[in-house]
């Protein structure tokens, strides 16, 4: 008898949603531009936020259909999916605490139990003198519980009273950053007054524990007020009103708990504002005002203020102090000056001691100065410093615990060292290990090697690139790379310990991260040079480090896959556009792509505060121009482009949802190639699906996506 075999049909291609195009023409500063697909904006979209099931019909059909047709495009990966999904779950601890903060009779902390997507928040007893617990916990917050009853759910922020009476959080249950302020009374475990709605999600308890200062989110979702209450609820009273609607607004404690601190400003400019914490009902008076184009901080130590500044050209940022009764800038002096390429990024205080951080040839080093040091000038040559000897690597400064006891905190990580907790004794100089992040399915540093290299840019500039991958990689030009990238508002990807990029590497593909300008990993003047009519200078970066790792063997064309999220996002675009031939892919997270039609909308909540960053082109010809000239949405070309992923979040309020939408049916019209994927998150925002394993899911949805182009596009 002879056997049989049955070859099965070939699966049919799925076929893609074709967007109905309905052309409008729009004019702007006498120039003219045409857009089909601007009815995937829902006219109730700020409602839509709030309440994603009013969604319009036609809109709502439509996603569906394109999430559909992601999934059946990507059906063949879904075993991928899972895998990696398993091993990224499998690197996290199935059960895990945070390293505890001590404040007074108290250690606070967050727990994990076994499985569990969200945390417990709990405290224990402080045996005095230590850092150590001295009976069982109290569990102040479940927020599995309080997650169970929706389908998205957030904190933005959680803080407890200095009385330790109280517990006070804000939650955000849509994805919008809607958010609203619960306060929890301790001792009966209830809720003990109205709920503050409509809020940004940042608040400050007074020193005393009697009020809450809170941030209005206004219609256009922006923080525009901020409001005093009684802390178990009463009337609000109105403590600043921000009229310059291109301003952000926060509001915090000093670590003296002498002073709250209101900071008013955008990415170029800001003040401050002070109330002495012994008069919480105080109006707040201006410390120094605001000078276009400078920026500075105020850290309140003893008697006097540290500022951290950019006055007078001070491009790396540099230290000032001024008397705690002025600190107008009449007063101001020298304190560590400005030196370039030291770029300074934060400062710590203790009774006794103070820390700053700062950024020097893309890594971070921390330094410590003695109070006793602190007037005898060149106080960098007083200070300890702390730094780790890799290629690449960061610190990040948690800061001094409690301001009376000079114990300081930081993380070290390296891609190839996780995560360790450090207690630092500024007094002494002794360090304590707190905590090394656990990775139970098991990880070996010496069977990985990190790499910080330098791209010549068109310019000359040199882009720092850190790379990962496995030790004993031959650079043979062969390799699969995911090259990620962001490059904007002078925020730096870190080198840090990624749990989620082993899965790829494992796999042998090189993991690199593109640190192009627009960031400060360079220094403030990184970020300057890729900006506003820099901001090209992002995307060339960008092309420049691939075909720097190619030219060096580490890859190859069409054999990177090219990853950004966010701003990010618009780099993606950006390069797609600008030379598509060099990639296999292109995986673009809530992608910031329709810019000429965002940076026109008065009415989105984050255009006005983005207009330093990008130009304005509703007044300026100059940045309509510029932006037209590079704004992925408009500059589509009819030449292949490789495979693209666009994934947004319905009620993402800073890159809305049509963003990725409208970009994904432009690309079908007007480009060759692909295909072109859109996958839009029904019930989350800008910061994806909420829960410590549920995001993981669309972090294997992007890789499993970026295996499928690099087999697709070398098959």
């Amino acid at each position: 008898m002879t056997a049989h075999t049955h070859t099965p049909a070939p699966t049919a291609t799925p076929k893609a949603p074709i967007a109905r195009r309905n052309p409008i023409v729009l004019e702007q500063l006498g120039r003219t531009r045409t857009d089909s697909y601007a009815w995937m904006k829902d006219e109730n979209w700020q409602k839509v936020l709030r309440d994603p099931s009013i969604l319009r019909d036609d809109i709502r059909t439509h996603l569906e259909h394109e999430n559909a047709y992601t999934k059946a495009m990507l059906a063949e990966t879904v075993p991928l999916q899972e895998a990696l999904f398993k091993e990224m779950v499998g690197r996290i601890p199935p059960a895990e605490e945070s390293v505890p903060l001590p404040s007074g009779p108290w250690l606070y902390s967050l727990r994990f139990e076994k499985d569990a997507q969200y945390p417990l928040h709990i405290r224990r007893p402080r045996k005095a003198g230590t850092n150590e617990a001295d009976g069982p916990e109290e569990i102040l917050l479940d927020v599995n519980k309080l997650a169970a009853q929706h389908s998205f759910y957030s904190l933005a922020q959680a803080a407890h009273t200095e009385d330790h009476r109280y517990y006070v959080y804000a939650e955000d249950v849509q994805g919008s950053e809607v958010y609203r302020i619960q306060v929890k009374d301790l001792s009966t475990g209830t809720l003990c007054a109205p709920a503050v709605e409509s809020c940004t999600g940042s608040f400050t308890l007074s020193p005393d524990s009697q009020y809450l200062f809170w941030i209005y989110r206004d219609d256009n979702g922006r923080p525009s007020r901020i409001y005093r209450r009684p802390l178990r609820g009463g009337d609000d009273t109105l403590i600043f009103d921000e009229t310059d609607p291109g301003f952000f607004l926060s509001i915090g404690v000093s670590a003296s708990r002498a002073w709250i601190i209101i900071e008013r400003g955008d990415h170029d400019t800001n003040e401050t504002l002070l109330i002495p914490a012994a008069e919480p009902t105080a109006p707040p008076k201006l410390a120094a005002p605001l000078v276009r184009g400078e920026r500075y901080s105020l850290t309140h130590w003893n008697d006097r203020f540290i500022i951290l500044t950019n006055a007078g050209g001070a491009v790396d940022f540099k230290l000032m102090t001024a008397p705690e009764a002025t600190p107008d800038r009449s007063h101001w002096r020298n304190f560590l000056p400005y030196e370039e390429g030291h770029f300074l990024l934060g400062v710590s205080t203790g009774r006794e001691h103070l820390a700053w951080i700062e950024r020097r040839n893309g890594n971070t080093e921390i330094f410590i100065l003695d109070h006793k040091d602190a007037d005898k000038g060149a106080i960098r040559t007083h200070a300890r410093r702390i730094s780790m000897d890799e290629p690449a690597y960061t610190l990040s400064l948690l800061g001094v615990l409690e301001y009376d006891v000079p114990i300081l905190r930081y993380i070290y990580q390296s891609p190839t060292t996780p995560a360790h907790w450090y207690d630092y004794d500024m007094q002494t100089g002794q360090k304590t290990l707190r905590k090394v992040r656990e990775v139970p399915s098991g990880h070996d540093p010496a069977a990985y090697e990190t790499r910080r290299l330098f791209a010549k840019a068109q310019d000359g500039a040199l882009v720092p690139i850190t790379l990962l991958m496995k030790k004993g990689t031959e650079l043979n030009g062969k390799n699969p790379m995911l090259l990620y990238g962001y490059g904007s508002y002078g925020i730096s990807m870190e080198a840090s310990f990624s749990t989620t990029a082993l899965s790829l590497v494992d796999r042998g593909v090189i993991y690199a991260i593109a640190h192009v300008r627009g960031g400060s990993e360079k220094g403030w003047g990184w970020f300057l040079d890729g900006r506003a009519t820099k901001k090209t200078n992002s995307f060339t970066d960008f092309i420049s480090s691939a075909h720097y790792l190619i030219d060096e063997g580490y890859t190859a064309p069409r054999r990177i896959v090219a990853h950004g999220g966010s701003a990010g996002g618009l780099l993606m675009g950006a390069i797609a556009n600008m030379a598509p031939e060099l990639f296999a892919g292109i995986a673009a997270q809530v992608p910031f792509v329709d810019m000429l039609n965002t940076m026109s909308d008065i009415s989105l909540p984050l255009t006005p505060p983005e207009w330093p960053e990008w130009g304005n082109p509703l007044t300026d010809p100059e940045a309509y121009d510029l932006i037209a000239s590079y704004s992925p949405y408009d500059n589509i070309r009819p030449v292949p482009y490789p495979a693209i992923l666009a994934m947004g979040g319905l009620s993402d309020p800073r890159v809305t949802y049509w963003e990725p939408a409208k970009w994904i049916a432009r690309l079908r019209e007007e480009a060759k190639g692909g295909p072109f994927l859109c996958h839009i998150n029904m019930e989350a925002g800008h910061g994806g699906s909420s829960g410590r394993f549920a995001r993981l899911k669309e972090v294997a949805l992007v890789q499993a996506f970026a295996l499928w182009s690099l087999q697709r596009a070398n098959a």
